[in-house]
């Protein structure tokens, strides 16, 4: 059992503000690597709350016969702030699966001794947060007060629609609390729990708006910069996107983030990496990532128009609004409420055309990018937290709820 506590100094407030309640986040992957929502949110809530961020255990298969990363793994090095924990599951409680009797065991006691860390830092209240519908045999543990669910994807992955499994709506119906992230999810699954909140994505405002300088792989890269700035994934439309970069020599195309499994998609990025004008930059790290969008002419949001990516509620729409630059995409249902600041596009042509028309010089006005910003500055991160840590104190009880309206002030 490793805890940053252990290793290097922690930073930040003294203490969270509810120090007698800590949460067990229960999330699909270790620490680390690109910073997704559940990053930006926890890391948040540890104003409010002790947090442990539990790591999913390996599988038994793994660590018998070996393959995937390796399994000796290290307390991290880097540094926390005060109440943020790590909790890396023990060899001898890994995922197995089948029997299903032994898995639900080893969940259930990894839940437990994650908690554990919590109980031992003082709280005596405990919420166990899940952030996915397969990891819900932690609920067998009994060692919690309060649980929720956090929505951020259709699970199915599947692009065309599948109904929901009875697991994730039972899942759904058992927790005390909802978050679901795109207004799609919200009709899909919205309806089964009546303690259900919308949380969209957010942004870090403060860092996307604020002026950055210019990347130094960015300088030799000529104007107009066409941008994507994110994971680079088969929901893309990779042979849109190689049919405009072949169509528009004049323009530059940048991508900037890591490449994930795209199966076939693969040979579409090799083609668009052999033109002059792509250019691919690979993965930055969060704190460098925000100056790209700013220096881009437009940003791109070019999703595949099917049954998964309507659900989806892309990060980087309210990051590419901070920054104040032109946006094109996909009429995806997330996008289609924010159709007054953003172009939408179907076939190559409409892209060509809205690119184009964003080029012009009305697209950076000083009015657009007002309204840009004022949109991406209404779901800052700390503003959503802020709800989530609302709805949390409302579900604990009125001793709860009105320690956090007197707190209110103190934190906004």
């Amino acid at each position: 059992m490793k805890t940053p506590g252990a290793g290097p100094k922690p930073i930040g407030l003294a203490k969270p503000l509810f120090p007698e309640v800590g949460i067990v986040a229960f999330v699909p992957e270790e620490w680390g690597g690109p910073w997704l929502s559940r990053h930006q949110v926890l890391t948040r809530l540890a104003k409010y709350f002790h947090i442990v961020w539990a790591e999913p255990a390996r599988s038994w298969r793994e660590l018998v016969f070996g393959g995937g990363k390796p399994v000796n793994r290290s307390p991290r090095s880097e540094t926390f702030s005060e109440g943020f924990y790590l909790y890396q599951p023990e060899r001898w409680l890994p995922q197995f699966g089948r029997p299903a009797w032994m898995d639900s065991w080893t969940a259930a006691e990894r839940g437990r001794r994650a908690a554990a860390l919590l109980r031992q830092r003082g709280c005596k209240t405990i919420i166990y947060y899940l952030w996915r519908p397969y990891l819900d045999r932690v609920l067998e543990s009994g060692s919690y007060d309060l649980s929720c669910y956090h929505i951020v994807d259709e699970y199915s992955f599947s692009s065309t629609e599948l109904p929901l499994t009875d697991r994730e709506i039972k899942l759904i119906k058992r927790v005390d609390q909802v978050f679901i992230h795109s207004p799609a999810l919200l009709e899909r699954k919205g309806h089964f729990n009546p303690h259900t909140l919308f949380v969209p994505n957010g942004v870090n405002y403060q860092a996307f708006a604020s002026h950055q300088e210019e990347p130094a792989d960015l300088k030799s890269i000529s104007h107009p910069r066409i941008g994507y700035i994110g994971v680079i994934k088969s929901q893309l439309d990779l042979r849109l996107l190689l049919g405009l970069a072949t169509r528009h020599v004049e323009w530059s195309f940048v991508f900037v983030g890591p490449r994930n499994s795209l199966g076939m998609d693969a040979l579409l990025v090799g083609e668009l990496s052999k033109l002059p004008n792509v250019h691919f930059l690979g993965h930055k790290p969060i704190e460098i990532a925000c100056a790209y969008p700013q220096h881009m002419d437009v940003c791109l949001l070019p999703y595949k128009t099917n049954d998964y990516t309507k659900y989806i509620y892309p990060l980087k729409l309210h990051e590419y609004l901070a920054g104040g630059k032109p946006i094109v995409g996909t009429p995806i249902r997330s996008l289609l409420d924010f159709s007054h600041v953003i172009k939408l596009a179907n076939t190559p042509e409409e892209w060509s055309r809205a690119i184009s028309e964003s080029l012009a010089c009305n697209g950076m006005s000083s009015d657009q990018i007002h309204m840009r910003r004022n949109i991406a500055k209404q779901v800052d991160w700390g503003t959503l937290v802020h709800g989530i840590a609302g709805s949390l104190c409302e579900r604990l009880g009125a001793p709860y709820t009105e320690q956090f309206t007197a707190i209110q002030l103190e934190v906004l």
